[in-house]
């Protein structure tokens, strides 16, 4: 391959989206593969509230274009010497690491030990949807709140899932409906509701209203897991609450206020975090662990058992069209995920 410049997406100053200057389509140099890194040519990108955190307004000027984007799905162009398992040729979906430059660019350069061969079943832009939403459910179920993985130890334990229309929450009802859980999501609108209904949920409460309430209503009440995606802080109270004795929460939201740890000591609940980035992040022993996963998540797109979250697809990628995908995650009211497939 000749090329040595490449189309991309990036940012030089941390503005507004609705300033033009927010996201600007730029020309980068073509990275080269080594190690344990894939070259991957971008079939299709995702956007995720990640790339909205990044990009918002801050004091600070970056010399070279910043590129954000952590949902890739491409084919692979060049490999590096110490790469196992993949070849060119090979088609791939990942969510890369937040310590790289992102995958909105013609090329893009991934670890092979956090990438895996995509659905076979999906397209480019479908397969995109889902890595980095997959992986944090996956993790936040499994790794985090502990959900053993035989669905026959799961019978009659419930798992309550706060915003489950979302992106990973469109994944999470699915994957823990997999596991054997009886699914409890929340939702707010007539919409949300349908869509949360189809992605794997047994019954939807509103979670604009008090929760255990609407448990009690469902015979359920209290509850064994629960997997936060929206505002911790302002359901912190409603989790304690609901959470039954030595139950486990898990968020993927950071707090803006500080919350009361106490109000789970009387029974013996657990707390975690979830933050997909780690593994890549610090380079754990298990890092190798995503591959796995994404791997198994492909596997059972293939067998019709998960869906992708797919919503809605915008072309080609370019900054119009990430402007437009940043405004539509920043209204707050995303329905599953926003996808973008194919260059000028």
């Amino acid at each position: 391959m000749t090329q040595t410049n490449m189309k991309a997406v990036g940012l030089t100053r941390y503005l507004p989206i609705d300033d033009p200057d927010s996201l600007q389509d730029v020309t980068i140099s073509m990275p080269t593969a080594t190690g344990y890194d894939l070259l991957v040519k971008v079939e299709a990108i995702s956007v995720n509230p990640v790339d909205t955190k990044l990009r918002a307004p801050k004091d600070g000027v970056e010399s070279e274009p910043r590129i954000l984007g952590w949902d890739v799905a491409g084919v692979i162009e060049a490999v590096g010497e110490q790469v196992e398992g993949f070849q060119p040729g090979d088609e791939v979906y990942y969510a890369g690491s937040v310590t790289r430059p992102g995958g909105n660019s013609e090329y893009h350069l991934v670890d092979s030990r956090i990438a895996a061969h995509k659905p076979a079943s999906l397209d480019f832009a479908a397969a995109a949807a889902l890595p980095l939403t997959a992986l944090t459910a996956w993790e936040g179920i499994y790794d985090r709140l502990g959900v053993a993985p035989d669905r026959k130890v799961n019978t009659g334990k419930t798992i309550l899932i706060i915003n489950a229309a979302g992106g990973v929450g469109s994944i999470a009802t699915q994957i823990a409906r997999h596991a054997g859980l009886t699914v409890i999501g929340t939702a707010s609108r007539s919409e949300t509701e349908e869509w949360t209904l189809a992605h794997g949920t047994d019954h939807v409460i509103n979670h604009r209203e008090p929760l255990l309430p609407q448990l009690q209503e469902l015979g359920i009440g209290e509850v064994d897991y629960i997997f936060c995606l929206n505002q911790t802080d302002a359901h912190w109270k409603g989790m304690a609450e609901t959470i039954a004795p030595q139950g486990r929460i898990c968020s993927i939201v950071e707090t803006s206020q500080p919350v009361d740890l106490g109000l789970l000591k009387d029974k013996s609940a657990s707390f975690a975090w979830e933050f997909m980035f780690t593994r890549a992040k610090y380079e754990t022993p298990d890092m190798q662990e995503q591959q796995r996963i994404l791997q198994q998540v492909a596997k059972l797109v293939d067998e019709g058992v998960f869906h992708s979250t797919e919503s809605e697809r915008l072309s080609p990628i370019n900054a119009d069209n990430l402007r437009e995908a940043h405004r539509q995650l920043e209204a707050g009211s995303m329905i599953g995920k926003l996808v973008l497939e194919g260059w000028e």
